[in-house]
């Protein structure tokens, strides 16, 4: 019976190795992995280690290396077909049915892979004979010397029409296989197929399981129109699901197992190399931007790989498209992490000018996944207007919400608003003089949630402070803030202006607070249970000083006999003015501590000072009405 690998990796996935091979090694946690005597030699001291993230075992003691099937294989001298069949059972997974056209196929594919290797071999006697000078001194002058080529085994292809042809038909090969596996070329207007990769450096790309299913060229030739030439789809090769360098980069991360070392992503054929010679487990995309399933396959061996770019502006697109293709896949336990290199070196360079050991330690200075998409998105247009630095933050919460895992996505909104709130502090005045400034004393728009909402009002001292503290609620505020508890939707277009700026009085804070969170957290809540919510929270006494105070406002937006869409509309109007204060606070604050901004001070000055006027003598409703 043949398995195909989808199947294979599906198995893989369900069962945790050490379940399967804790019954019969003795296996002690360490760390994130787990640690036992080895089952393949007498020890006293354990060496046997397995490690479920990655999905593999390694014994130090006798060099094995493997997964559950393998570990099956070794340990009970099961067949192939034997150990995936006990364990699909175990996994609750139905074997697949016998398929005659199945069984076929994977007849055909074999005798494709058979043509591969032969190929390979070809490829590496040529390296080594006058034909392959080119190749040899190309080698030499990037310092790979002579017995690393087997290791990964690289060849060259003469440039010759028909050369890896006629070797492999004269050993049995119909050129139409050839085609298929993707070795030669058929004319589209006829006439016979030909080599597709000639003078090139060749680099065998084999699958997960070590098999060879396609080539990547490098050219000789300076002037060649395609620097690397990589094979096409075919039966054998899906480059969408093939990273190069694969098998070597689990074979470094078995021997390295103890420690905490990922996989890394680079860009080139010749980076892989360098950074395996270094003993850092590399692997590269086929000349593409990274795919879905080229993540699933990276998230298999590794729970955070790195993505290793130029740190140039071309290497900086690279990660930021990457980014743009990782979010949405991301969940916890899953991300990435970049190495963005300085002086325009990728890591054959550092490995060719300074050693394996700078190569490592470049490869180590990594910076989260969440500080580089906050980096990508300041970097979009300069941030030197509110307006601007208010696009910055909606394009945030965009970023977060491509995020599918909801509870991930709230916490890179979270993480994102904080990196906000770091690079763009608010100019808040001293703690004393918050109490009793509203819209006529400038202390609009400056309330952030330093701390829990207050519980005031269950006890008579409450209740007093409470009262106190109300006839500091300017008229306006307290209308937005009711309107709001009246109408809970009217906040979700301004959730995060609110979670920013409040509804404009310190002293409703905390209020805004708890009913931004209720928002985000996904209740939702009708005014009815909205108000009990606040109330059992400690804000029943706040809310009906908010209700004395918004009647006094003269907001049309509270008026009973409104049709519900005007009145969330002009609310929406006057939360916007609001916000614009605030705004021009903000800008006033940086004009202020810029020389030659004079003007620009003047007439920000003149529009918020208009703009309080309006807003303390109920203007703002005639300019709302018109709109």
């Amino acid at each position: 019976m043949r398995f195909d690998e989808r199947f294979i990796e599906e198995l893989k996935a369900r069962l945790r190795p050490s379940d399967i091979i804790g019954r019969s090694v003795k296996l002690k946690r360490q760390g994130r992995e787990y640690v036992g005597l080895s089952p393949f030699s007498k020890e006293k001291s354990p060496s046997f280690f397995v490690n479920d993230d990655k999905g593999f075992f390694h014994d130090f003691s006798s060099g094995k290396h493997g997964d559950v099937i393998s570990f099956l294989q070794e340990t009970e001298r099961l067949s192939f077909v034997e150990a995936v069949q006990r364990l699909a059972a175990e996994a609750g997974m139905q074997l697949p049915a016998e398929d005659p056209q199945a069984q076929e196929r994977e007849q055909k594919r074999q005798g494709l892979n058979d043509w591969m290797d032969l190929a390979q071999k070809w490829f590496a006697a040529n390296l080594r004979r006058s034909t392959g000078k080119a190749a040899r001194e190309y080698l030499e002058k990037r310092g790979l010397p002579e017995d690393q080529w087997e290791r990964f085994g690289l060849g060259y292809a003469p440039n010759d029409r028909e050369g890896l042809k006629q070797a492999l038909v004269q050993r049995g090969a119909k050129p139409g296989d050839l085609v298929e596996a993707g070795m030669l070329i058929s004319p589209e207007g006829g006439g016979q197929p030909y080599d597709r990769f000639r003078d090139r450096l060749m680099f065998p790309i084999l699958d997960a399981r070590g098999r060879i299913v396609s080539f990547g060229g490098r050219a000789m030739n300076p002037d060649d129109r395609a620097k690397y030439l990589n094979g096409p789809e075919s039966p054998l090769f899906h480059k969408g699901a093939t990273l190069y360098g694969l098998p070597e980069a689990r074979r470094i991360l078995g021997a390295e197992s103890r420690g905490e070392q990922g996989i890394v992503v680079v860009e080139g054929y010749m980076d892989v190399i360098a950074c395996q010679r270094a003993g850092i487990p590399a692997v590269a995309p086929m000349g593409t931007a990274l795919t879905e399933e080229q993540m699933e396959r990276l998230w298999r061996v590794s729970a955070e790989p790195v993505l290793c770019f130029d740190g140039d502006a071309a290497g900086r697109r690279a990660a930021y498209r990457a980014i743009d293709r990782a979010l949405p896949q991301l969940k916890p336990g899953r991300s990435f992490r970049f190495a963005l290199l300085e002086g325009g070196q990728d890591p054959d360079d550092i490995l060719r000018d300074r050693g394996a050991p700078a190569l490592r330690q470049a490869l180590a200075m990594t910076k989260p996944f969440a500080e580089v998409l906050f980096q990508k998105e300041a970097e979009a247009e300069p941030l030197d207007s509110p307006e601007r630095r208010a696009g910055f933050k909606g394009r945030l919460r965009q970023q977060a919400s491509a995020i599918q895992d909801k509870d991930l996505a709230e916490q890179y909104r979270r993480d994102m608003f904080e990196r906000f709130d770091a690079a763009f502090p608010s100019r808040r005045p001293p703690q004393g003089q918050q109490g009793g400034q509203g819209y006529g004393q400038g202390g609009y728009g400056k309330g952030r949630f330093g701390g829990p909402p207050p519980k005031l009002g269950q006890t008579v001292e409450g209740a007093q402070a409470m009262q106190s503290l109300s006839r500091a609620i300017e008229p306006v505020a307290a209308a937005l803030a009711h309107g709001a508890i009246d109408d809970p939707e009217r906040m979700d277009d301004h959730l995060e202006a609110i979670a920013s700026h409040g509804f404009g009085d310190p002293s409703l804070d905390g209020l805004a607070q708890e009913m931004v969170r209720l928002r985000f957290s996904g209740q939702d809540l009708d005014s009815a249970a909205l108000r009990r919510h606040l109330a059992q929270s400690g804000h029943d006494v706040l809310m009906r000083e908010v209700e004395k105070a918004a009647a006094k406002s003269g907001a049309p937006f509270l008026a009973a006999d409104k049709p519900l869409g005007e009145t969330r509309i002009r609310w929406s109007q006057a939360f916007d003015a609001l916000t614009r204060v605030a705004a021009l606070e903000d800008a006033l604050s940086s004009a202020r501590s810029v020389p030659g901004q004079d003007e620009a001070f003047r007439r920000l000055k003149a529009e918020r000072d208009a703009l309080r006027r309006a807003i303390k003598t109920g203007e703002i409703w005639e300019d709302s009405a018109s709109s």
